[in-house]
């Protein structure tokens, strides 16, 4: 990797980072406080619309995010014809929510969801608004200001959503939670970034950018569908408290697993795009991410299963305990996410957004196949059943990645096997301390103490080249 390079990821990295980490810190503080409040009920009747929401972003998006960012040459044509185009598919979404809103609350059985619905909605129109201007600071690896306006937003609307808590306003403290956050977002990315949408519309450019980011966007709609068809399952076939369970497992996961998953994927996207045409750096490079990722990722997934039952007992008290005996197992499924992000960003940079959706039809096809086999068994089951798909979705990934830059399952696999061993082990100690130590307050401490100790000590005694590479770009900054 070239030092102009090496310079751009680190910088682009330290800012994404900072804004995921500071903005999901934030939120992840404000939703102990609010769940300690609220009821595992509330929360089930917001994820029981998470899905619905989630295929409305998708749509709104169409790949045209990604689109701009691939193109080279991208004009002020390209910017404003996507402009235009996604806040006209904003607004038909929007009504379209509005209207099918009976529809949804009859399908769950809870009337409550037909105002819900209709107030939640907004969050689409409102961010149909801001999707050019997002992908134009990605293209400059500018997550600095992304960062201010995400951190703002998130204490902006923690303010709003702890407060109604506390005043007994339930469920619809999520909802303005959500709304006003995303209020905030878009709003301040107006005001900081440059860029204003000009009177043009081509149908020419829409089409250009369309044959590329509209299978992104069929692929982004299975991906969400299949994502939080489990909420919807859930909602449906259980209770709302049992969805409450699981949505609160599911977001503690998220928090390190998805949050370097995102930012892997907006600091690699453009990077690899710079080098798209040189297949032997970009082969080096793509393999230096993925073994970084794992790195950070495994045992953070790995620890945090480990400590899974004092971290929920301790911050959300015994009504979610529940909740940790789901915790332990989405980790081992979601500690593949990062991976999967590198993979799939790969298909994208070499343009190759035909066999994205491929891979998607076929991953979510098996995906769903799995959910119907595990629901007659229970949540847990299909938790277990997840788990088993995103090892299955990994090789079929892997597959296309092979035949493009020579970098297949069995390769990354080599690569990984040091830090997954590494992992493991620190999580069998962890384990092991949290079983000897007394009160949740101490195992949670000593747990997390004694897998960081042990890590660090292993990895230095095997002098692990990741870890040499992680302390390169710490003291490179």
């Amino acid at each position: 990797m070239s030092e102009s390079l090496k310079r751009k990821t680190l910088k682009g990295t330290l800012w994404s980072t900072l804004e995921r980490f500071s903005v999901q810190g934030i939120a992840f503080v404000v939703m102990i406080i609010m769940a300690r409040i609220l009821t595992p009920e509330d929360y089930g009747l917001v994820g029981m619309l998470t899905i619905f929401i989630a295929i409305s972003q998708s749509l709104v998006n169409s790949g045209f995010s990604q689109a701009l960012i691939r193109k080279q040459d991208r004009s002020e044509v390209d910017n404003s014809t996507v402009f235009y185009f996604n806040i006209g598919v904003g607004l038909v979404l929007y009504l379209l929510l509005f209207l099918c809103a009976p529809l949804i609350a009859r399908f769950y059985n809870e009337p409550i969801l037909v105002p819900l619905t209709r107030l939640i909605s907004v969050s689409v129109l409102i961010n149909s608004f801001v999707v050019v201007q997002r992908a134009l600071l990605t293209v400059r690896i500018d997550f600095k200001t992304q960062a201010k306006a995400s951190s703002a937003a998130a204490v902006v609307s923690g303010a709003v959503g702890i407060t109604m808590a506390y005043t007994g306003s339930g469920v619809w403290s999520i909802v303005w939670y959500q709304l006003t956050n995303l209020t905030v977002n878009v709003g301040l990315l107006w005001i900081l970034s440059p860029w204003r949408p000009q009177w043009i519309y081509s149908w020419k450019s829409f089409r250009e950018l369309f044959s590329f980011g509209s299978k992104l966007a069929l692929s982004g709609i299975l991906e969400s569908l299949y994502q939080n068809i489990y909420l919807m399952i859930i909602g449906k076939v259980f209770k709302a408290s049992d969805l409450g369970y699981y949505t609160r497992a599911h977001q503690f996961a998220e928090f390190p697993s998805s949050n370097v998953s995102g930012i892997i994927q907006r600091v690699t996207f453009p990077i690899l795009c710079s080098i798209q045409d040189d297949d032997e750096r970009l082969r080096s490079v793509y393999r230096r991410f993925l073994r970084l990722s794992a790195f950070i990722v495994f045992p953070l997934m790995i620890g945090l299963a480990a400590v899974a039952h004092p971290f929920i007992l301790l911050v959300l008290k015994e009504q979610w305990e529940f909740a940790a005996v789901l915790l332990q197992i989405i980790c081992l499924g979601m500690m593949w996410y990062p991976i999967h992000a590198i993979n799939l960003n790969l298909l994208q940079v070499k343009g190759r957004s035909d066999l994205f959706l491929r891979l998607e039809i076929i991953k979510k096809c098996l995906g769903v196949t799995m959910i119907c086999i595990t629901v007659p068994f229970g949540i847990v089951a299909m938790c277990w059943g997840s788990v088993a798909n995103s090892i299955i979705a990994l090789i079929i990934n892997t597959h296309y990645t092979g035949k493009l830059i020579q970098v297949g399952f069995l390769r990354q696999m080599r690569d990984l096997v040091p830090t997954l061993l590494y992992s493991f082990s620190m999580g069998a100690v962890v384990w092991g301390v949290v079983q000897l130590v007394p009160g949740n307050m101490l195992k949670l401490i000593a747990g997390i103490l004694s897998g960081i100790v042990y890590f660090l000590i292993v990895t230095r005694l095997t002098r692990s080249s990741d870890l040499r590479e992680l302390l390169s770009f710490v003291k490179t900054k």
